[in-house]
């Protein structure tokens, strides 16, 4: 049985995102995530804690990130981790471990719907239709009253 590699995120773009186009055209798009988790210590005060996490996306995901994100947007990512090392000009051995992004959603978008992008396996994109707003009502009216 082979292992599941897989990661979601939802949190704040911590800038822009950096986009770089390689020689055979295809494109890379790196930006950070912001995580954040409040608890209370024994005097209750609360207490936030931030984890912060590098974002890598490809080829169509990589263009859409470039056009529809910017710092600030809080996001919904679906990928999976990858580590990679190098070494640099000293000899000294560097790790770093990126989510590699599959799909993204934006979750506070500016004046607009909030679309989806996923990165197919045959690397297309696809943007479904948006979804109701949050404040719709369903048509059905149910009862408070349950059974149980």
């Amino acid at each position: 049985m082979s292992g599941i590699n897989k990661v979601i995120l939802v949190g704040h773009l911590g800038r822009d995102p950096e986009v770089r186009t390689f020689e055979n055209g295809s494109k890379r798009a790196s930006f950070s995530l912001a995580t954040s988790e409040y608890r209370k210590d024994k005097e209750g005060n609360r207490i936030e804690q931030t984890e912060w996490h590098n974002i890598i996306c490809w080829r169509t995901l990589a263009e859409n990130a470039e056009k529809y994100l910017s710092k600030g947007k809080m996001i919904y990512v679906e990928g999976r981790l990858r580590t990679r090392n190098w070494d640099d000009s000293n000899g000294v051995k560097h790790y770093i471990t990126e989510v590699e992004a599959n799909t993204f959603t934006i979750l506070s978008p500016k004046g607009g719907e909030a679309p989806t992008v996923t990165q197919s396996a045959n690397n297309a994109s696809s943007v479904p239709p948006p979804m109701p707003p949050e404040n719709s009502q369903p048509e059905e009216n149910f009862s408070d009253d349950l059974p149980f």
